[in-house]
C-alpha cells in the first residue's frame, strides 16, 4: 500500500489496494488511520458490486440511510447521485458538510463513481481543521461556545435536491430537518478542533441577532473555503473518495451540462458534535 497526499491541506490517494476483497482487521485499521490523518482518501480502480461496497463501508463504520432519498432496494444505505443529460441543477451542489441539521450527523460519506462525464464533475473539499487554526486567537475564543442553526430547508441546497426527491423521494421523510450543533466542534477521534457550519445548512447562531449571525457567517463562509484549505479530485469511473465529515467540507463542481454523472453513495453513523 502506497499514499499519495493530493494538496498540503488535506487528501491522500492510496493504491495497491483492492477493495473486492475482504480486508484484514489490520488493512482495515491502516486505511482508517491514514482517513483520519488526512480527512480524505481517494482509491482509484475499484470496480464494486453493492455488496462489496457496503461490506468496505462497515469495516469503516455503520452505513445509515439517507432521509431525502430512497436508497436501493436490497442495500438501502446505498443512493444514487446522479445527475442527468437535460438537468441543470447537481445533487448538493454547494459547499456543505451533510445532514449537519440532524442530531448525529454522518461521521463520514463515501462516494463511488460509476458513470463520469467526459470533463468537468470534480469535487472540491475543504479542510476545517486549518481553517478554524488559521482564525486568531480572539476569533476563537468569540466563536467557542456559539451554537449553529443548521437547517435542510436552507433554499440554496434545498433546490439541488428536487430532482432526485421528484424521482426517488422518500415518501415518509419530513419536509425539514433542524438542529444546533457547535459552530466549532471537537473531533472525537483526534482531538482536533474544527470549524462546523456550513453555506448550505447553517441558517444562524443561537443568542445573536439576524443581522449579527449574518455578517458573522458570512464572513466565516468565505474563510473556510479559501484555497489554502482545499483539495480537488478529478474523478475516473470506479473511483472511490472516503471523507470525515467531521471536519471537511465538499462541493461538487456543476461543469458539465449536457452529460450524465452517475455516483454511489453510503454516510456512515456519526455522534452528536461537541
Amino acid at each position: 500500500m502506497k499514499i499519495k497526499r493530493i494538496s498540503g491541506a488535506l487528501g491522500a490517494e492510496i493504491t495497491g489496494v483492492d477493495l473486492t476483497q475482504n480486508l484484514s482487521v489490520g488493512l482495515a485499521e491502516d486505511i482508517r488511520a491514514i482517513f483520519l490523518d488526512h480527512n480524505v482518501i481517494f482509491l482509484k480502480n475499484q470496480p464494486l458490486t453493492s455488496l462489496q461496497f457496503i461490506n468496505f463501508a462497515k469495516t469503516m463504520g455503520t452505513p445509515v440511510e439517507y432521509p431525502f432519498v430512497k436508497g436501493f432496494e436490497d442495500f438501502p444505505e446505498i443512493i444514487e447521485v446522479k445527475k442527468l443529460e437535460h438537468e441543470k441543477i447537481n445533487f448538493g451542489g454547494v459547499w456543505h458538510s451533510d445532514t449537519t441539521y440532524l442530531d448525529c450527523p454522518p461521521m463520514g460519506s463515501m462516494l463511488l463513481s460509476k458513470e463520469i462525464p467526459p470533463y468537468g464533475g470534480d469535487t472540491l473539499f475543504a479542510c476545517q481543521y486549518a481553517a478554524y487554526e488559521a482564525l486568531s486567537d480572539t476569533m476563537q475564543r468569540l466563536l467557542n461556545g456559539l451554537q449553529g442553526i443548521s437547517s435542510s430547508a436552507n433554499a440554496d441546497v434545498s433546490k439541488t435536491r428536487e430532482d432526485r426527491i421528484k424521482s426517488d423521494g422518500m415518501e415518509s421523510t419530513p419536509k425539514s430537518f433542524s438542529c444546533a450543533h457547535p459552530v466549532v466542534r471537537t473531533h472525537p477521534e483526534t482531538g482536533r478542533k474544527a470549524l462546523y457550519v456550513n453555506v448550505a445548512h447553517t441558517a444562524g447562531i443561537e443568542g445573536l441577532t439576524n443581522a449579527e449571525s449574518a455578517s458573522l457567517l458570512s464572513f466565516l463562509f468565505e474563510h473556510q473555503v479559501k484555497p489554502e484549505f482545499t483539495c480537488r479530485w478529478t474523478w475516473e469511473s470506479n473511483c472511490l473518495a472516503f471523507w470525515d465529515n467531521r471536519c471537511t467540507q465538499h462541493n461538487p463542481i456543476n461543469d458539465y451540462h449536457g452529460f450524465k454523472r452517475v455516483m454511489h453513495r453510503i454516510t456512515l453513523q456519526g455522534d452528536k458534535p461537541v
